[in-house]
């Protein structure tokens, strides 16, 4: 039995009325990963916008395996102190992680999030030294449009991620850098300049999907 945990921020929690990209990605691999296999992690809900809370299951469709480690507004400075618990409870396999947004919008900027990335892979194999990781980059928002400042520690975080996946990578305890959709526009894959629509969340499981296809073989290339 594989175990993936899908970790993010709010592109990855969602909110009420959503399908998710972890949706997305669940159906993918029920077609093409020839073994059992389960999504895991200690929370289930998506945000519900009217309560400002992740407390809705109004899932567009509910039957699916919810569960993940995801949080409005949370990065990997949020995620590191968690993630631990999170492996060891749930036995996550693979860490399916897009995070670094919200860290660079509010909280840290290109180099310290960087470091904060290192103690989430410590953390992470303290409790299982042979879970593997998967790394979306961070897609620029809408933010970056006109903020240009933003935009550059945006930049130099995502050549930071690439730099750390490889000093980090062990034949072990694997990571990979998915690449960042080549197609994915944020005024048409997103509603609102930042969060995937069903067009955005099926480019994002396709990041994951074909970022694990190629780098260790495991399912088929994306084709939802």
């Amino acid at each position: 039995m594989l175990r993936f945990m899908p970790v993010g921020d709010s592109m990855t929690i969602g909110s009420a009325g959503e399908h998710t990209w972890r949706y997305r990605l669940w159906q993918h691999l029920c077609g093409s990963y020839g073994g059992p296999f389960r999504l895991v992690g200690p929370r289930e809900t998506l945000y519900d916008k009217a309560a400002d809370a992740p407390t809705s299951y109004a899932y567009a469709d509910p039957d699916f395996p919810r569960a993940h480690l995801a949080g409005w507004g949370e990065g990997w400075l949020h995620m590191a102190p968690l993630v631990g618990e999170a492996v060891r409870s749930c036995r996550a396999d693979v860490l399916l992680v897009s995070l670094g947004l919200i860290d660079l919008g509010f909280y840290t900027d290109a180099d310290q999030t960087a470091e904060n990335v290192r103690a989430f892979v410590a953390e992470a194999r303290s409790a299982n030294p042979h879970v593997r990781m998967v790394w979306l980059p961070v897609i620029p928002n809408i933010r970056a449009e006109h903020d240009a400042p933003f935009a550059a520690q945006v930049t130099r975080f995502n050549e930071l991620l690439a730099k750390t996946a490889a000093d980090l990578d062990e034949p072990g305890s694997a990571l990979l850098l998915a690449s960042t959709p080549p197609t994915y526009d944020i005024h048409t894959d997103t509603y609102d300049g930042t969060h995937p629509n069903a067009s955005g969340e099926h480019k994002i499981a396709g990041a994951f999907a074909d970022a694990m296809h190629q780098g260790w073989g495991l399912g088929g290339p994306y084709d939802g």
